[in-house]
């Protein structure tokens, strides 16, 4: 929990435009990955040991806490990668390690370093959370719980004072929004099978996303399931009942999202951000939700269902494979200069045209992720209402861009 008293809001962090946006929306801790030592090896482009200082200074600058996620499955051949890693990550000045692995729970308890005992244990009961309370501050809960089950749970902690290693009671986390697996907890071996490409070790191919007949082995008859990816889950979404989810007691509430856009991370980080701030100022209003659910709606999702939480049975499942957000961004071209005494940006136009009253985006490692309405632009030095590929186009904005700083144009689907 905060300093402020309210739960924690931690976001994903694929890489450091996704780390910025981040920070710059409301985040109260980050998690990331480091290299292929984690469940998201494949999915983006991860951090590299020499980031780490970086990360952390970041962060730091923010009061916001970092975690390392280095919760795969980890075979003898990677044990001292892991107690190198573990190393340099207390050495910059990480906060915690979430890990599954006992030999990672090992090592960074020898070091010192906070751990976090990741949903891949699938914790599900309190007697198991009085186990890992021997090693670790902050425990992950299994997904496919109920709220009542959690609340269970943080109020069996509290009447039996069950502390972890600082000493302070021990710190439940859930998981709020995004992705779900059709396994168990994220243990799944359906790739493993397929493509000898392990989920288990960060490099899920995703079959579960696409599209199936079934086949009776005796008659040969085949069933095309229509309408239905039905090992593909929707996205989980806690916002609708966020109120239920800080009423069960539970201290961090985690976003999914490692593997997808910067601009996913700035508006589910945002969204998230407001809603747990009203909560807390008595304005989370049935008004307030329906916007909220909105904005969601404008980034990556494969629809929205309210998981395991409301005592809920089965999944609902995916109508299509892809995403079905209200937006998407086109690429429109990179900056090429900045001049920040007159606040104005130099772009390369190479791809899509803009106009004024275009909605634009702007992305970069240090940037993060800033959205705006073009109100008055100059292309090739005039004054004019349109940019074509090929022109250079310059743009009065609060804040700085940088030369590795992409443009993008939003438009609707």
């Amino acid at each position: 929990m905060t300093l402020s008293g309210k739960i924690e809001l931690m976001a994903p962090a694929g890489n450091f435009e996704s780390l910025q946006a981040a920070l710059d929306n409301g985040a109260d801790s980050i998690y990331f990955g480091v290299e292929q030592l984690n469940m998201r090896a494949r999915a983006t482009i991860n951090f590299t040991m020499e980031d780490l200082k970086e990360i952390a200074k970041r962060c730091n600058a923010k009061n916001v806490r970092t975690y390392l996620t280095l919760n795969t499955i980890i075979y003898d051949h990677d044990i001292s990668v892991v107690k190198t890693l573990l190393n340099k990550a207390k050495e910059a000045g990480i906060t915690a390690v979430i890990a599954s692995d006992q030999a990672v729970i090992a090592s960074a308890r020898t070091i010192g370093m906070e751990v976090h005992i990741s949903t891949q244990l699938n914790v599900t009961n309190v007697e198991t959370v009085k186990f890992y309370s021997l090693f670790a501050d902050t425990i992950v809960l299994s997904r496919e719980l109920s709220l009542r089950q959690v609340k269970k749970i943080t109020e069996q902690i509290e009447k039996e004072q069950i502390k972890g290693p600082s000493g302070n009671l021990v710190e439940i986390e859930i998981f709020g929004h995004g992705a779900l697996c059709m396994a168990v907890s994220g243990k799944c071996y359906l790739s493993l099978h397929s493509h000898n490409s392990s989920a288990n070790r960060g490099a899920c191919k995703q079959n579960c996303r696409k599209k199936y007949t079934v086949i009776d082995q005796e008659s040969g008859f085949e069933i095309e399931i229509d309408n239905e990816y039905m090992m593909s889950p929707k996205d989980l979404c806690t916002l609708d009942f966020l109120d239920q989810v800080i009423d069960s007691g539970i201290k961090v509430l985690k976003l999914e999202g490692r593997g997808r856009a910067p601009e996913y991370v700035a508006m589910v980080t945002k969204t998230y951000r407001d809603a747990i701030d009203s909560y807390y100022d008595g304005t989370f209003t049935k008004e307030k939700i329906d916007q909220w659910m909105e904005d969601l709606s404008t980034v990556y999702n494969r629809g929205f269902w309210s998981g395991y939480y409301l005592g809920q049975k089965l999944g609902e499942w995916s109508a299509n494979p892809g995403s079905n957000a209200t937006q998407k961004k086109v690429y429109v071209g990179k900056g090429v200069h900045f001049f920040p005494k007159s606040t104005i940006a130099e772009f390369k136009i190479e791809a899509y045209d803009i106009k004024i009253g275009d909605k634009i985006m702007i992305t970069g490692p240090t940037t993060g992720v800033q959205e705006l309405i073009i109100e008055d632009m100059m292309v090739n030095d005039l004054k004019l209402e349109k940019a074509s590929k090929g022109d250079s186009c310059t743009l009065k904005l609060p804040f700085r861009v940088r030369n590795s700083d992409k443009l993008y144009k939003i438009v609707e689907q």
